[in-house]
């Protein structure tokens, strides 16, 4: 992959630990790697932390909230720990820590209510365990908002997600894991929803964001002197003292309540010359 240690954007951290700035990934690989340590050290405590739908009409509750700590040792696990520092780091440089905590928030929303509706009507059909599920859709964020981006021998990112996934499916397919295959594509619907919001997958039109507009059952607010200044003379007022990381900020907070249609084009134009910028 070309730019492997991407530069993370300055003042991202929630806090520091010696040189170590803790990012929202990072507290979501903290989270994982004391699971790990768990199951490694009490096997028994493990196997109380994945989810299976079916164990909530025993009252097991906390299965909904732990089953992203559910990890043990392996070479895989380890190398799942890595992809996700990378992509989840590189999707942070763009989204900011704030933005980047609640995508991880309804990562994991997505998935335990995808997953459980469709595993309590078809039981026994679906199971969650461990933060591989998270790295795997974060990866597929990746790719979706950097399609053109090259990985190993020059392969467009789209490539190798349409493997990954199509890899997904065809397993799911060929073990007739119906409940799971629906779960996977209600989740990852949920998930890139979500992601619109936030302010990625920019580029792809027909994922439904929000599309709220003050403009929607009520009157015009009458238009006063600071309307009348030309665009671009109001815009250079009012940002040209704002860092990259708070113009980039402001830029999402807008998606965030309009919609990305409610850009105009000098907007989305900056938009996508912040995202390159801060992509190096």
């Amino acid at each position: 992959m070309s730019n492997l240690f991407e530069p993370r954007a300055q003042g991202d951290a929630w806090f520091r630990i010696g040189r170590l700035d803790v990012t929202s990934t990072m507290l979501v690989l903290f989270l994982a790697f004391a699971g790990l340590v768990v199951s490694l050290f009490s096997p028994t405590i493990g196997r109380a932390l994945y989810f299976e739908p079916q164990l909530l009409l025993q009252a097991e509750v906390w299965r909904l909230f732990t089953w992203p700590l559910a990890n043990y040792l392996s070479f895989w696990t380890l190398l799942t720990f890595l992809l996700l520092w990378y992509f989840g780091t590189s999707l942070e440089n763009t989204l900011g820590r704030d933005r980047m905590l609640r995508l991880y928030v309804e990562i994991w929303a997505a998935l335990t209510v995808s997953m459980g509706l469709v595993g309590l009507l078809l039981p026994g059909s679906t199971a969650l365990m461990g933060i591989d599920q998270i790295e795997f859709v974060v990866l597929l964020l990746w790719i979706a908002d950097n399609p053109h981006r090259r990985f190993f021998f020059n392969i467009p990112a789209w490539v190798v997600g349409a493997f990954f996934l199509g890899l997904q499916v065809l397993t799911m397919l060929a073990s007739a894991a119906w409940g799971a295959l629906v779960g996977l594509a209600l989740g990852l619907l949920l998930v890139a929803m979500a992601a619109k919001r936030l302010g990625l997958l920019a580029d792809i039109s027909w994922i439904p964001g929000s599309r709220r507009s003050g403009r929607r059952g009520g009157r015009r607010r009458p238009r006063g002197p600071e309307d009348m200044a030309p665009r671009p003379m109001r815009e250079h007022r009012r940002h040209h003292h704002l860092t990259d990381e708070e113009r980039m900020d402001q830029l999402l907070e807008r998606i965030s309540a309009v919609g990305l249609d409610g850009l105009s084009k000098r907007e989305r134009d900056e938009l996508e010359k912040l995202r390159r910028r801060r992509r190096g």
